[in-house]
């Protein structure tokens, strides 16, 4: 009898164990960012992104900086874009540099968010792209330019007609006390760019988990809905004869060819002679660290934020390029 009732319990337990674990399993649709400006989707990044069944891609269509005058100028437009390659809802992104906000009146603004409006229609209508109910902005305000952008916000969402949602970096979570909440219906939080890759420090500066937990040790009581934002992306830092550092987007270890560079150590190559590398000139004995996501590192930051994150979300990776996926398996980004 005892023994019976001992099985059981066991199997109860089994069981319960069971159904605990389908219950901490989350789901989680996965999108992505597309950030070139000249070109389109090609076979590889149209076969991830149907094979992940992604439904959504967010279309950077230009940048905005501040000219050598002062104005506000947009740059890097999307062009030749065929968006019939894949069947997505494309959610237009428009980036804007923090010193764009330095300084501007209320005017500035009305005639800011004129502009970017604009842009936004023409950029969609000349790429033949059908524009949703979403606009995303980009831009990492700070303490200082938190009034005019907020505003920025307020105004876009009033002459567009849509529905505004913005980039959220981790220091803007983390001292949300100061930075503020932006006035928008939901937001990216962009778990990447943890610390600065000029820094010359030994960890990862695109994704280092323990800084990520630092920084996200109060995420669930932040009080926007977001969506989260993960890198897939490379970068090289190069670094000169005084220890100067320049950051190139972009850079894989795939072309650092031993003609060029040698491998002086982990993800560090060494410049065999003067030439210019991805727009920037490079001289004799100049190093290049190459820092990536492994699958593994990925792994954990979405083991992190999934046992962290109480609220459901949506994945959004840093960025649809064929450069940067075949590093990946699809199961390693579902």
């Amino acid at each position: 009898m005892k023994y019976t009732l001992f099985i059981k319990f066991f199997v109860i337990c089994v069981l319960f164990c069971s159904l605990s674990a389908c219950n901490d399993s989350r789901h989680h649709a996965v999108n992505f960012y597309y950030w070139r400006h000249i070109g389109s989707v090609g076979a590889v990044e149209k076969e991830y992104f149907q094979k992940l069944e992604s439904r959504k891609m967010y279309l950077r269509l230009f940048d905005v900086d501040k000219s050598d005058s002062g104005e506000p100028q947009p740059m890097a437009e999307l062009r030749n874009f065929n968006p019939e390659v894949l069947h997505a809802d494309y959610i237009p992104v428009v980036f804007i540099t923090n010193r764009t906000f330095v300084g501007l009146s209320q005017a500035d603004i009305k005639r800011l968010v004129g502009n970017v409006n604009y842009l936004i229609n023409s950029t969609l209508m000349a790429n033949n792209i059908k524009g949703g109910n979403e606009i995303q902005i980009d831009c990492d305000w700070t303490v200082s330019t938190k009034s005019q952008y907020f505003m920025f916000l307020k105004e876009l969402g009033a002459c567009s007609g849509k529905q505004i949602s913005c980039t959220i970096r981790l220091h803007q979570i983390k001292f949300s006390s100061s930075t503020g909440i932006p006035p928008v219906s939901k937001g990216y939080l962009m778990c990447y760019a943890t610390s600065s890759p000029l820094e010359g420090m030994e960890r990862n500066s695109i994704l280092d988990i323990p800084t990520l937990k630092s920084y996200l040790r109060s995420v669930n009581s932040y009080p926007l809905a977001f969506d989260i934002a993960l890198p897939i992306f490379s970068w090289g830092i190069v670094t000169n004869h005084l220890g100067r550092m320049k950051l190139i987007n972009g850079v894989t270890e795939d072309m650092m060819d031993s003609e060029r560079f040698e491998k002086i150590g982990t993800n560090l190559y060494r410049a065999k002679d003067d030439f210019f590398f991805k727009g920037l000139y490079i001289n004799r004995d100049f190093s290049v660290k190459i820092e990536f996501i492994s699958s593994n590192l990925l792994h954990d930051a979405r083991m992190f934020l999934d046992k962290k994150i109480k609220a459901d979300y949506d994945i959004v990776y840093f960025h649809l390029d064929e450069q940067f996926l075949k590093r990946f398996r699809i199961e390693d980004l579902r």
